[in-house]
């Protein structure tokens, strides 16, 4: 942490302490050259046991991979790392489907009867594409709504950064997400979801696990929040919106060379076409 924790979130931290807690727990705590790759091993079976997925797995060995590397180094320790190199097995990925739109529109009006802070979120991902992250962590700030064209102004923070450079856009307001959004307004807080976020730490999985029990028995078993963007990328096909276009509101990566020159659409046209979506 002394050398790698500097300007990190605590999402670092905790991930980082959590990963080597498990392989306390589960191998004992000895010296790191006195671990074996067997063990390793026995580690991976234990957390696919558990029913973690392979995802989820390569993630915690590349934390630990990266600490017992650090440590070799910098104690001039000789040897292989014994996390190196573990065979994993290939995961099937369960594809994820978009939200049919009489499915969505259902779920915009159960947020708008229940008109909660767990709603507003939703209602707000639902017609802005946004990831659950972007929404969870923005500043009030960030969403302007006295202009000739209400937006998100989505930005990274301190505690919240973003997937990628094109994930900081500019996202007009409409539907739902404009309904949401002047709620969101109306409450005496310096973030839009104080549950989730406190300007220290943006807790998006707590967010997750909440939403989508809630959207679980209103929508098909592999409908998640995530979702949600999938949907937004079929509902701007379906107005024949261009493609760079649709990258540029979902903060996608662009899928030209040519879409990356330039600084981009501005928000008027980015409106026209957000407004098709609401016939």
């Amino acid at each position: 942490m002394r050398l790698k924790g500097d300007g990190k979130d605590i999402v670092f931290v905790r991930a980082a302490q959590r990963n080597a807690n498990v392989v306390i727990e589960a191998l004992g705590d000895k010296p790191i050259n006195e671990y074996a790759s067997s063990e390793a091993g026995k580690l991976r079976d234990t957390l696919l046991t558990k029913g973690l997925a392979v995802t989820s797995i390569k993630r915690m060995f590349g934390s630990i991979k990266a600490i017992i590397n650090l440590a070799m180094a910098e104690h001039g320790i000789e040897g292989r790392n014994p996390f190196s190199s573990i065979y994993m097995p290939d995961e099937v990925q369960e594809e994820r489907q978009p939200i049919p739109l009489d499915s969505l529109r259902r779920i915009q009006r159960d947020c708008m009867a229940i008109d909660d802070e767990m709603r507003w979120l939703l209602a707000l991902i639902s017609d802005t594409g946004m990831r659950l992250s972007e929404a969870a962590g923005l500043h009030k700030d960030d969403i302007i709504l006295d202009a000739p064209i209400p937006y998100i102004s989505l930005q990274p923070h301190s505690w919240r950064r973003l997937k990628t450079k094109g994930s900081a856009r500019l996202i007009p307001l409409i539907g739902a997400s404009l309904w949401a959004a002047k709620r969101i307004q109306q409450r005496d807080s310096r973030y839009a979801f104080p549950r989730y976020c406190d300007g220290k730490i943006c807790n998006a999985n707590s967010a997750s696990a909440a939403l989508n029990k809630w959207m679980k028995p209103r929508l098909r078993d592999n409908a998640v929040v995530h979702s949600f963007r999938h949907s937004m990328r079929d509902r701007l096909r379906a107005v024949e919106c261009p493609s760079d276009i649709i990258d540029q509101i979902g903060g996608w990566s662009a899928s030209s060379v040519g879409a990356s020159y330039g600084k981009g659409y501005e928000l008027p046209v980015l409106a026209k076409w957000m407004k098709m979506l609401e016939d």
